[in-house]
């Protein structure tokens, strides 16, 4: 292997071991509404990916570049980690994409141009797509909140106001409303009759 692609194969795959981190790291904002311990960042990601694929399928939107962009959504939080809203008040960020291009700035070319393309275009973008993934970030939150709620933490109602003040297609806003109307275990019900 020549130099060359041995240090895109170091760069990229240093990306992929600090991706590692969003497995250990935990969604802070959590912290606020008592809970103790909150899911992970990957946690989080993986089921906007999974929840924005079901969107898109709603919506007509395209499933696969939507859980793509859902899945990239967070990756910057192993540089700044998951600074909740109000901590947002007192801190300025870089912007998500520069943290990216930081990010994989070792990485082979090809995934360099499409890691910053992926954030750019969840960042910036107004597709059907982007607003998918968008409301899928929203309604994950929702969720997650639902089940603490369940769970006897009974500080989450503004994490589940703000999330459905957000939402933008009546897909998400659909099943917001059927979210909060069930418990976290009704699903077994229809697999029990």
């Amino acid at each position: 292997m020549a130099d060359t692609e041995q240090e895109h194969a170091k760069g990229t795959a240093g990306f992929l071991l600090e991706m590692g981190m969003l497995k250990r790291a935990k969604r802070s904002g959590w912290w606020i509404a008592g809970v103790k311990d909150p899911e992970t960042i990957a946690e989080h990601s993986f089921r906007v990916a999974l929840i924005g694929s079901v969107l898109a399928m709603m919506e007509g939107a395209d499933p696969a570049r939507t859980a793509l962009l859902g899945l990239w959504h967070d990756t910057q939080e192993t540089r700044v980690g998951d600074i909740p809203h109000i901590g947002r008040r007192y801190l300025e960020a870089a912007a998500n994409e520069q943290v990216t291009a930081d990010q994989v700035s070792a990485a082979h070319p090809a995934v360099r141009a499409g890691a910053q393309q992926i954030v750019a275009e969840y960042e910036n973008g107004d597709s059907s797509e982007v607003i998918c993934a968008h409301d899928a970030d929203k309604l994950e939150c929702l969720i997650q909140a639902v089940e603490y709620r369940e769970q006897g933490c009974a500080n989450v109602q503004p994490w589940i106001d703000s999330s459905i003040a957000t939402l933008k297609t009546a897909s998400a806003r659909a099943l917001a409303e059927a979210a909060l109307t069930m418990s976290s275990i009704e699903w077994r019900q229809t697999y029990l009759r």
